[in-house]
């Protein structure tokens, strides 16, 4: 007999019928891809101890495919899974003592409690939502996808992740809650102090509990927010906008002590090198890891004394501990070896624009790499290639599921890169970055160059 979606029956095992996409892929609700069940999750406050992240790579090795991810947000990902052994990772996470909270996904700035630059400790203002907000945080109304975002401030801002309600730390004490985007073009609804920013949240949770579960903070109404946020055309921000900060490399965080940001390639590690990576990172002192947007994780703890070595450790294990690489650029799915749903191989075709289209790696251009149209790994991009039984589509910023400027049968691939190359090179202007050449050349440039004998 199943449950209802969502919920998981007697003997651990999810409601695989009602599994759908645009879920958020808990471990309570898995979401099925090509290449298996997936799961996503947050472990509290974005950190886990060295000894608790191994334990979850083993499980992740054990009962999924070998393939563990850290998303553009900064989630892990299982891949691999099957109905059977969800309970049984399930029972893993537990037992490593591993605490993932339920209900709207709650995002903090990763060295929250150790950043000398930070304005106030994002994890305290976490706790202060959870005590207050706690039956509306987990509303079988509100939106799976639902974000909160709560940024201290410090020297790795999360002015670039966008979320349904925002709440940033200024340098006045006081906390902004602001609605639908990013730092720059979220609307600011309120200012005040821990209290008063929860009390704003649990208003806007529950205007959005009352628009059902499609409801996302952009479709509520101007005059709702108005009547409820009187001063809402007088709130401003009294934080300038950071610039946005690799957190790949080394962070002193004194005391002789340091955090190592290491990014996944394309977000995706084989367990057997994370295990073994952080093996090496334990036996040197770490003592705890942090999830970092982008992809990555940050090592914290470390003698200073001990970066060289850690270092060249993460890069033996394939992992990237440089800013500014190429790489950070590309977007990419699991691909066709990893995902029965992928129509190419999107870390080789990965390799082959870096190698024949440098052009484009200036640091401005979002490359998505799609084996196929779902769009997994990402969102919008300046350039996504997405694999279908034609061959490859190319969409001008856009998504993967968006109608292609142009398609390329698949035995093409290497004259689509050489005229992509050649179309960004001849039409960049002096001083333009590759992704405004682009995007002034249009869906109809590409097309037209693509399309060229």
């Amino acid at each position: 007999m199943r449950s209802a979606a969502g919920k998981i029956l007697n003997a651990g095992r999810p409601d695989i019928a009602g599994m759908q996409r645009g879920a958020c892929p808990a471990l309570a609700a898995p979401m099925q891809t090509g290449d298996g069940l997936l799961v996503r999750l947050r472990p509290a406050g974005g950190a886990l101890t060295v000894s608790q992240f191994q334990r979850l790579a083993r499980a992740a090795a054990l009962h999924g495919n070998g393939i563990l991810e850290i998303t553009a947000r900064g989630n892990l990902q299982i891949r691999g899974l099957r109905s059977d052994t969800v309970g049984p990772l399930t029972a893993a996470v537990d037992n490593a003592g591993i605490i993932v909270p339920g209900g709207v996904a709650i995002e903090i700035s990763p060295l929250h409690g150790i950043d000398a630059e930070e304005i106030a400790d994002a994890a305290e203002m976490e706790a202060v939502l959870r005590h207050k907000l706690g039956d509306v945080l987990n509303s079988a109304h509100l939106a799976p996808k639902l974000s909160i975002l709560i940024d201290g401030g410090g020297r790795f801002s999360l002015s670039a992740l966008t979320a349904d309600i925002r709440i940033v730390a200024q340098p006045s004490g006081q906390w902004l809650v602001s609605i639908a985007g990013d730092e720059e073009g979220a609307t600011p609804l309120a200012l005040g102090n821990a209290d008063a920013a929860a009390d704003a949240a649990s208003d806007l949770l529950q205007m959005l509990a009352a628009h059902g579960r499609s409801a996302r903070a952009r479709d509520i109404d101007a005059a709702a927010l108005t009547a409820r946020f009187p001063d809402i055309d007088s709130i401003r921000s009294t934080r300038p906008v950071p610039k946005k900060s690799s957190f790949v490399g080394i962070t002193a965080l004194g005391n002789g002590r340091a955090a190592l940001g290491v990014r996944l390639t394309f977000g995706q590690a084989r367990t057997a090198d994370l295990i073994s990576f952080l093996t090496s990172a334990e036996s040197a002192g770490a003592e705890e890891i942090r999830l970092a947007p982008d992809r990555g994780f940050f090592v914290i703890g470390l003698p200073e004394t001990a970066m060289p070595a850690i270092r060249k450790a993460a890069v033996d294990h394939g992992f990237s501990v440089r800013a500014n690489e190429p790489a950070e650029q590309v977007a990419a799915c699991a691909g066709a070896s990893a995902c029965a749903s992928g129509f190419y191989e999107t870390r080789v075709l990965a390799g082959r624009l870096m190698d024949r289209a440098p052009a484009l790696f200036d640091g401005s251009m979002k490359l998505h790499l799609s084996g196929c149209a779902k769009g997994c790994a990402h969102r919008r991009a300046d350039l996504a290639i997405v694999g279908s039984a034609e061959g490859y589509g190319f969409i001008v910023g856009g998504l993967a599921a968006d109608p292609p400027a142009a398609r390329i049968a698949g035995e093409r691939i290497d004259f689509a890169i050489e005229r992509l190359a050649r179309l960004i090179e001849d039409n960049r202007g002096a001083g333009e970055s590759s992704a405004d050449c682009l995007q002034r050349l249009g869906a109809s440039g590409l097309a037209e160059a693509l399309q060229q004998e």
